[in-house]
């Protein structure tokens, strides 16, 4: 007997985009101070040029060791960290800001679909343009995030039911927050 585990490659599909209109899944990794990686916008630009949307699989760090403890043989792990909705639109917009050849499709009006905690009592998913969905408050983790192509009119409607106005959601009138986990 088989049975199916839950995951973000289904699940994200509860904030009304088609599951079939994806394209390429990315990752996108914590920035440091020395390595700010960007080539996952590449194929997050092949995505939406080809109208597909694209699913961002948000870095996490668990039992992680600093570079310092690791070159030094010490088992000591950092506090784990995952990454939210805000940093990565952060880092996307970044990117944008080096990256000349992403502007003919990317900006920061460009509309992002934020999910949290998907599947959970106290899900968040949240819809509008980059600049202002980096500001709203998505509460706990786990992330994930979706940069839509091109959307079928009933894609576009459930993505307003998620429209964030401000800093809170259209539909519900508050943030995320206001229902998530400690």
């Amino acid at each position: 007997k088989v049975i199916h585990n839950a995951s973000i490659m289904n699940a994200c599909g509860a904030c009304g985009l088609q599951l079939y209109n994806f394209g390429q899944t990315v990752s996108i990794c914590f920035f440091t101070e020395t390595w700010r990686p960007d080539s996952f916008i590449d194929k997050v630009l092949f995505n939406k040029r080809a109208g597909l949307h694209t699913l961002c699989l948000l870095d996490i760090k668990v039992k992680e060791q600093s570079e310092e403890n690791m070159a030094r043989g010490r088992r000591v792990y950092e506090p784990p960290r995952y990454m939210t909705v805000n940093q990565s639109l952060e880092q996307i917009l970044e990117v944008l800001e080096k990256r000349e050849d992403a502007r003919d499709c990317l900006s920061p009006d460009t509309l992002a679909v934020g999910l949290a905690r998907v599947g959970q009592e106290t899900q968040c998913i949240a819809s509008g343009p980059i600049k202002l969905l980096k500001d709203f408050d998505f509460g706990g983790p786990l992330h994930s995030m979706i940069i839509p192509g091109d959307t079928h009119f009933l894609e576009t409607e459930m993505l307003r039911t998620f429209h964030v106005v401000g800093d809170a959601l259209a539909s519900e009138g508050e943030s995320c927050s206001a229902h998530a986990a400690p």
